[in-house]
């Protein structure tokens, strides 16, 4: 079994992926600086969701500081898994700077730990957001990259450097284009979470834009089968590769999937659109598929059922 790092292994995404890889009995390291985006709360039940999978080290801690980083990553670990971010388009427009310091510095500083560790390989969480503006769909990872957001310009900057290091350090890194992740655990400021809350309590929904944007959602078991998979090839080093559902919805119909699913009669309010939001998102996943077998597995409506039926056992 191999040793393994997890930064922002307290979040969604990352407390998922560690949950999965204590069960196949790694020895894995979560770094998290609890930050207060959004509850730590919740970040601290995403823990013991993993502690009760298993045994984890955690270290509170933040990727900005290079010398704890170093301290973390050092040459007892196989492999990092870099999930840690400033999240959030919409926080990005109002500070850019904060996305730049932890997904641009932060990234810079695990790569540099990493290489100097030895580490097998760094798996880089990316986003769809670095595609910004359509110029035709779905997305393949030739699609120009044109970020209409901070958000999107500094996950775009961390691949680069991801590239690099692969490229001119000799770091095998992977970067992968995460497109909306949703599932149990997923942050509360997001669509699909705010939109459960309020049509269990038939209050009503807003909704930016007139709802005909489309996203396409991936819900966080596939995110976590192609984290998996990473740890068995080394087919996909130096690449940037789409992770989607592969297939989009409106909003508007993704709310009335979730009225039906949940029974709701909350009205709908239609505001203005946001700054930094994307028209639309789709993944083309066939380099994913091709390079390391990925597939998804979980669609839309099988997904928003699971979500459902955690959020009312919460």
């Amino acid at each position: 079994m191999s040793k393994i790092v997890i930064t922002g292994g307290a979040g969604f995404i990352g407390s998922h992926i560690a949950e999965a890889l204590v069960q196949d009995h790694h020895e894995v390291v979560i770094v998290d600086n609890l930050d207060d985006y959004y509850s730590p709360a919740l970040k601290q039940r995403n823990l013991d969701c993993v502690r009760a999978k298993g045994d984890v080290d955690f270290v509170r801690g933040d990727v900005t500081d290079l010398g704890l980083i170093q301290n973390v990553i050092d040459d007892t670990v196989d492999y990092v898994f870099h999930e840690a971010a400033q999240a959030g388009v919409r926080i990005s427009v109002e500070d850019p700077f904060k996305p730049n310091n932890v997904n641009v510095l932060g990234t810079l500083n695990v790569l540099k730990a990493s290489l100097d560790a030895g580490v097998k390989r760094v798996i880089n969480a990316s986003s769809s957001s670095v595609y910004g503006k359509v110029r035709y769909l779905p997305f393949d990872e030739a699609h120009p990259t044109m970020p209409v957001s901070p958000y999107g310009v500094s996950k775009l900057a961390a691949e680069h450097y991801c590239r690099v290091f692969y490229e001119v350090y000799g770091l095998p890194t992977v970067s992968l284009r995460y497109f909306t992740v949703y599932g149990p655990r997923m942050r509360p400021d997001l669509a699909i979470s705010i939109f459960t809350r309020k049509m269990l309590a038939n209050e009503p929904i807003t909704v930016f834009g007139d709802g005909e944007q489309t996203r396409d959602f991936t819900y966080i078991d596939d995110i976590v089968r192609v984290n998996r998979r990473l740890l068995e090839t080394d087919a996909a080093d130096g690449y940037v590769m789409n992770v989607g559902g592969g297939h989009r919805i409106t909003m508007n119909d993704l709310i009335a999937h979730l009225r039906e699913i949940i029974g709701s009669a909350s009205e709908v309010v239609y505001a203005d659109r946001q700054k930094g939001d994307a028209e639309h998102t789709l993944a083309d996943v066939g380099l994913a598929g091709e390079l390391v077998g990925y597939r998804p597995e979980v669609s839309i409506r099988e997904g928003l059922g699971r979500f459902v039926e955690w959020y009312r056992s919460e």
